[in-house]
This record gives C-alpha cells, structure tokens and sequence, in this order.
C-alpha cells in the first residue's frame, strides 16, 4: 500500500510540469499585451516598457517559464499583475467558497441520487421506475447555467424565500477561521451566520446538483441490478434476513466501487466546473476568479488556477483508488 502510494505520487511531477508546459505557452501567444493591461489605457509607452521589464515579459518565453519553475519549487505561485497581490494568497482566499460549494453539492448528490437510484432497480420495469428515470433525465439534460436562473427567478424574485447571490448576508460579522463559512460560523457559535451561509448555499447546490443527478441514479440502478442477482443476496433472502439490510449493507456494498468512482470523478469536476454556476450566483469562489484573472491576462493566477485543478483530479483519483481496498477486502495494491 505505501508503495503504491509513493508511486502514485510521484506521478504528480511529470503531470503539473506537463500542465504547466502547456499553459504556460498558450497563456503567452494570446495576442495582446498583460503589460498594457496592467499599465492602464492612459499609460504611455514608457511606462508600459518599465513595467514589462519589471515583470520579466521582454525575456525570452522559455527563460520566463525557467523562472516560474524555479518559484513553483518554492511554493511562489508569482504575483497578480491586477492587484500585486501573491496568488497564493488570493488562491487561499477564493479557494474554500469553491471547496464548500463542491462539498456540499456532493453531498446533497449521494443523499439523493443513490436513494433514488436504489428505488429505481427495486421497482424495475414498474412505470414508477420508468418516472423516476426520465424525471432524473429530464432534469439532467437542462443546462446548470439555466436551472441557476429559472432557480433564481423563482425563489428570489417571486417567493422572496432564499438569496440569489453570494455566500452570506452582509454586516453579519462572521469571524473568518477557515474560510469555510459554515464551519467558522458552527466554530464561533454564530447561529445566524449559520442560518445564512446555508440559505445562501441553497440555490447553487441544487443548480448543479440537477445536472449530475441523473448520471449518479443511472449508475447506481445498473449496479444494483447486476449485483441483486447475485446467489449471496438471493442467500441472504432465503435467509430471511430483513429487505433494508439485504439492500443497504450486503448488495448497495458490493456495488459500491462503480459508484464511488463516479462520484470521485463528480467531485473532481466540480472543484473546476463551476465557473457558471459561480458566476451566476456571485459566488466568491476560484470560477470567479478565474474569470477576471482570463478577462485581465493575469498569467499566474491562470497558472495556478489550472494548476490546482490538475492537482485536485489527480488526488482525488488517488483516493478513489485507496478507498477500493475498504470496499472490497479482496483488492490489494501490489509493489
């Protein structure tokens, strides 16, 4: 097991050099000039120079990259060209709104897609079955951008019930511990910072829960059906052992890696999908940023940005990975 996961790793080098490679130079042949935008429409032609000297642009792309490596071995994510500002720092404070939301969208996801997806191959072929997929279907295939609005338009602008934009209601004075909004107000004892940061996670939750839903209880039907024929559950039912217990910890278990393995791959997309989402909500997160770091030529922030990405995919395969052996005793990482 260690060594499997010392292999694995040491896969994460050659991938975030990769990565790097390639958006490194895409990000420098986009015709135009970071230093012109950084320097203002009403700077003049010196200024602009003397800036892109102090920012290294007139050195050769590949001496520019050098030089980036050489910080990225350090921890130095650079600096933003917007707000001169370390991106590591800005990254630490976008980053958990992105986490949180991803967070809590998983977990709305498994507490309803799996539930749902059981139900469906226990009522196969029934026409509740039938319902209950094209409802799944039906709500997957309208765009998370749409569902956002539609969400917003109704339960802000008609109901009045929940907010339509950002992570928590101003003026509320929410110690910052984490930057996970629900878990500093739950630390404090902030109550009604609590309420809000829920209320505000409400919307967008579910704007991206609605398309992914269909893809967990699809999943989690064709698991089921192929497990449920199994002679160990046919032998626990002659048994006589209860429906649920059958279902939930002998069949749902062995059915499970297909499943976590989706799940995995959700999470990963989530951490780097949710840039619409995020901008339709006003979510404070990494999609915002990234959208301003694109619309300013911020190189490092984009940099990062896709670094991070790349990173997460990477650990959270890993850990899909690991959490096989758990599932199924019988699996073992070989040397």
């Amino acid at each position: 097991m260690v060594v499997y996961i010392v292999k694995r790793l040491l896969l994460i080098l050659p991938t975030v050099i990769a990565v790097t490679l390639v958006t490194f130079f895409i990000s420098h042949i986009v015709p135009a000039d970071p230093a012109q935008v950084a320097a203002g429409l009403r700077a003049g032609p010196e200024q602009v120079e003397h800036l892109r000297k102090e920012m290294g642009l007139n050195k050769p792309i590949y001496v520019q990259y050098g030089i980036y490596l050489k910080g990225l071995l350090t921890g130095n994510l650079g600096r933003s060209l917007r707000t001169r500002q370390p991106v590591s720092r800005e990254v630490l404070r976008y980053l958990p709104a992105t986490v949180e939301l991803a967070l809590a969208t998983m977990f709305v996801l498994v507490a309803i897609g799996i539930p749902l997806g059981v139900l469906s191959s226990g009522w196969r072929g029934r026409g509740s079955d039938l319902l209950l997929r094209g409802f799944s279907v039906g709500v997957t295939s309208m765009p998370a951008f749409w569902v956002a609005l539609l969400l917003q338009l109704l339960f802000y602008r008609h109901l009045g019930i929940l907010p339509a934009v950002g992570r928590i209601t101003r003026g509320l004075g929410l110690q910052r511990i984490t930057g996970f909004f629900v878990l500093d107000s739950v630390i404090t004892g902030n109550g009604t910072a609590l309420g809000s940061s829920l209320l505000h996670l409400i919307l967008p939750v579910f704007a991206l829960v609605a398309g992914r839903l269909a893809i967990i209880v699809r999943m989690t039907r064709i698991c089921m059906l192929e497990v449920m024929g199994q002679e160990y559950i046919l032998t626990a039912r002659a048994k006589g052992l209860n429906e649920l217990l059958v279902v939930y910890k002998h069949a749902l278990k062995n059915a499970a890696i297909p499943i976590v393995t989706e799940l995995g791959l959700q999470f990963g997309w989530l951490l780097g999908g949710t840039i619409l989402v995020e901008a339709i909500f006003s979510w404070p997160g990494m999609g915002l940023y990234a959208i301003d770091s694109i619309l300013q030529l911020d190189f490092m922030p984009i940099m990062a940005i896709t670094l991070i990405y790349t990173l997460s995919f990477v650990v959270v395969n890993t850990l899909i990975d690991l959490s096989y052996a758990a599932l199924n005793p019988q699996i073992r990482y070989g040397k």
